[in-house]
């Protein structure tokens, strides 16, 4: 059954990872004929990232391992420290992830048990922050990032809300690429924000694969990332 939050929930972001911020980058550039821009550091996490502007409210990732930062306590988000995942990205990046944001975590973390989103854990950069439901643990991040796990969204809480400045989008410049579609391929017993299939860009399709694809409009034309 689909999952019912008790609050909005909004697609915030797109997630690709890299070996490198410079693959990632040059990846884009021929993909899209755009570069990213810079984005920061996440002390602590072991990663850094660079963005790129979709649309007024989304944006898409680029996350790499932080070669600056020692190796952190605790896992890498996004299954970063998974070796099958760094072969695959070694190739080249891979579209791993969605993330979607909430007005307040608290009215809608562990509402369903077939929807575990994860321990909330606050981050900031700059004149941003935000909390985050993330894996602390090394069994949970198995589970959190596998191929079907990954397929539920991890939730976010920019402090500040819709304030100017609070967002990355905020500063970041159009970009001349659009997400047309998010398509998640899912096994129909896997739960999900029912509120997700109120955006028109989301499409859930029934399979016994699991697997994440996200349909761009570029300069270069149409683009299919996963």
């Amino acid at each position: 059954m689909p999952l019912q939050l008790h609050c909005a929930i909004e697609l915030d972001h797109l997630v690709v990872a890299c070996a490198t911020l410079v693959q990632g980058d040059a990846w884009l550039r021929e993909l899209a004929g755009v570069p990213s821009a810079p984005g920061g550091s996440h002390p602590g996490w072991g990663t850094h990232n660079r963005l790129l502007r979709l649309d007024a409210r989304t944006y898409l990732e680029l996350i790499a391992p932080d070669p600056a930062q020692a190796e952190p306590a605790l896992p890498r988000p996004f299954g970063l420290d998974d070796l099958a995942l760094r072969e695959r990205i070694a190739e080249r990046p891979r579209l791993v992830h969605y993330v979607c944001r909430v007005p307040a975590l608290e009215a809608i973390a562990g509402l369903d048990p077939g929807y575990d989103p994860g321990p909330i854990m606050s981050m900031t950069r700059g004149a941003l922050s935000w909390r985050i439901t993330m894996p602390q643990d090394a069994a949970s991040a198995a589970r959190r990032w596998s191929e079907t796990g990954r397929l539920q969204p991890t939730l976010i809480e920019w402090a500040g809300g819709a304030a100017p400045g609070r967002h990355p989008v905020d500063t970041l410049a159009a970009s001349g690429v659009t997400l047309a579609r998010l398509r998640l391929c899912a096994p129909p017993d896997l739960a999900l924000p029912a509120a997700l299939r109120e955006d028109p860009r989301v499409t859930r399709v029934d399979a016994s694969r699991p697997a994440l694809g996200a349909e761009l409009s570029t300069p270069r034309g149409w683009r299919l990332i996963d």
